[in-house]
């Protein structure tokens, strides 16, 4: 289409516009623009790209889904197992009094820093409908800080000392509730005989707003029966002292990091440790909040 200005406005707003100074000259500018490509079924996604998309395995979309799917169907019959076995719950008539807490299979997959699957998780309760001073109360739980894990592994290398890291396996369930918490029933696995009934919590569980600071009292309680101070700077750090040896225990959650002066003392707490929670031992240290 011909331009309808007339020739005089059209070279007064060329002389208006700014001219271009910059050396750089752009595809728009030279015509070499290549065209936009979209994902159909003419143009199927490179195998490379396929490998990382597979490399996890699927996450199924529901606890009906999940059924159906071998390993996850044994992940959530565990984690029913581990309630049973921590003596998490027990089953309760419902009342029109309750605030009843609703329960949700969120599946997830955790992996090692190379990648490989190392466990799946699934169950999870809904602490966002809790009611502050009925079903909870305090929340708080410290998080370690990182010059203080610095700290631990700069003293570990100057001495030579042995470090070792531990995983508490379903830590959250360990934790004792000092309210009345009422879960009801996960999905796919209803008890039959009172399907109206719920559950009463004896222990925390993943969700609640109170699961990390019950486990953590849980936990600095018996290693402060174990002989072991609390550092004032930081509260996640512990030690103890035994005649000329020394153990530090520093604690983000679940992870655990234990080293001293001796292997000897670093192995029977373990132990120790293992007689009172699951554990698992996952060697010398080489992955830890983010490290």
């Amino acid at each position: 289409m011909q331009s309808v200005l007339p020739s005089s406005l059209t070279e007064t707003a060329t002389s208006i516009l700014p001219q271009r100074t910059h050396p750089m000259v752009t595809r728009t500018q030279t015509g070499n623009l290549k065209p936009k490509t979209f994902l159909s079924t003419r143009h199927p996604i490179p195998v490379c790209f396929l490998a990382d998309l597979t490399a996890q395995p699927l996450k199924p979309s529901s606890y009906r889904q999940a059924l159906r799917l071998p390993h996850w169907k044994t992940t959530m019959q565990a984690e029913m197992d581990a309630l049973h076995a921590n003596h998490t719950k027990t089953l309760v008539p419902k009342t029109p009094y309750m605030n009843l807490i609703s329960s949700k299979w969120v599946f997830k997959v955790k992996t090692q820093p190379d990648g490989t699957i190392d466990r799946y998780k699934g169950l999870m309760a809904r602490g966002f409908t809790q009611l502050l001073g009925l079903d909870y109360d305090e929340t708080f739980s410290p998080v370690v800080q990182l010059g203080t894990i610095r700290l631990i592994l700069n003293i570990d290398l100057s001495h030579g000392w042995r470090i070792r890291q531990l995983d508490v396996s379903n830590a959250f369930l360990h934790g004792n509730l000092h309210e009345r918490v009422y879960l009801a029933q996960p999905p796919g696995f209803e008890d039959h005989a009172p399907p109206h009934h719920v559950y009463l919590l004896h222990k925390a569980l993943y969700g609640l707003k109170q699961a990390p600071r019950a486990w953590y009292m849980k936990f600095i309680n018996y290693i402060q029966q174990m002989g072991f101070t609390q550092c004032p700077y930081d509260q996640s750090l512990f030690y103890r002292q035994q005649g000329s040896g020394v153990l530090l225990l520093l604690i983000y959650i679940d992870d655990i990091l234990l080293t001293g002066s001796s292997p000897s003392p670093i192995y029977a707490f373990i132990t120790h440790l293992s007689s009172m929670f699951r554990m698992k031992d996952l060697g010398n240290v080489h992955y830890f909040f983010g490290l």
